[in-house]
């Protein structure tokens, strides 16, 4: 990669609809997880999926990258169909996600983390890996440029060579998000990004997020931290139950009374 490191390209200048969820219904047994959620989340947009503890924000994820299968319903990218597709051909579509609970290779380094992340992009397979030609061996530099300029993008450089479970933990997010970025994706769905960190981290993630929509990458995040979620977000949902119960900018779903009524009865933390 030549030039200024980006998470991916251009801004796109269309506002169409790149993500779009239908009538989407999650069961486990006799629970009912999601209930026909609807949502649609615009090329360059940064959406925000909030709601209490087991409102099903995490079923959500999971049924959009391909770890559940939804009962019915659909979830379309730029107009093709995901539901059903296996994780690895729903991150080959370009859908990139971040975990609740981090999940990184702990006892790899830094930049071979995010070497991992573009095997969806790469073409030598395991006979390319044995024989080592010439075509191997360049597509090999061209992963590591690339590993190396997404850890300046996301500010990683100097702990290259750590391992991963060295890092402090808002360094542990950050590298997730690189590696996630590697995949070149469209949409990159977050699961709490800010979970665990503190004041001076969370300021630090807007930054890199706004940077990463900026790049042309569209988000959807979920995330406890309302603050962060109002001022970062373009508009929100509210999951309560399995069910969408409000949607809208971020001052609007903040009065919304079925929003405050799930949030315990009183004001959103």
């Amino acid at each position: 990669m030549t030039g200024q490191a980006s998470a991916r390209g251009s801004l796109p200048s269309a506002a169409a609809p790149l993500i779009e969820a239908r009538a989407v219904t999650k069961r486990f047994g006799g629970l009912t997880a999601l209930t026909e959620v609807s949502l649609s989340v615009g090329v360059g947009e940064i959406y925000g999926l909030i709601g209490p503890n087991g409102a099903g924000k995490t079923t959500f994820f999971n049924c959009l990258t391909g770890l559940y299968h939804p009962e019915a319903g659909e979830i379309r990218l730029a107009g093709r169909g995901l539901t059903g597709l296996k994780p690895h051909a729903v991150t080959a579509a370009g859908v990139a996600r971040t975990f609740q609970n981090i999940r990184l290779f702990a006892n790899m380094t830094v930049i071979e983390n995010v070497m991992v992340g573009r095997h969806p992009r790469t073409r030598s397979g395991v006979v390319g890996a044995i024989l080592r030609g010439p075509g191997t061996r360049a597509e090999e530099a061209a992963i590591r440029e690339r590993a190396l300029a997404l850890l300046e993008y996301v500010g990683l450089t100097p702990r290259q060579a750590n391992l991963a479970r060295h890092l402090a933990y808002g360094d542990q997010r950050r590298l997730e998000i690189a590696r996630a970025l590697a995949t070149e994706p469209r949409l990159l769905a977050l699961d709490e990004p800010a979970a665990g960190m503190n004041a001076t981290e969370t300021l630090a993630l807007r930054a890199l997020l706004e940077r990463v929509r900026g790049d042309g990458v569209t988000l959807l995040l979920i995330e406890h931290d309302v603050g962060l979620v109002m001022g970062l977000c373009d508009r929100v949902g509210v999951l309560d139950y399995g069910r969408m119960i409000a949607e809208g900018p971020p001052a609007e779903v903040q009065r919304d009374p079925a929003v405050v009524a799930a949030y315990l009865g009183g004001a959103l933390p």
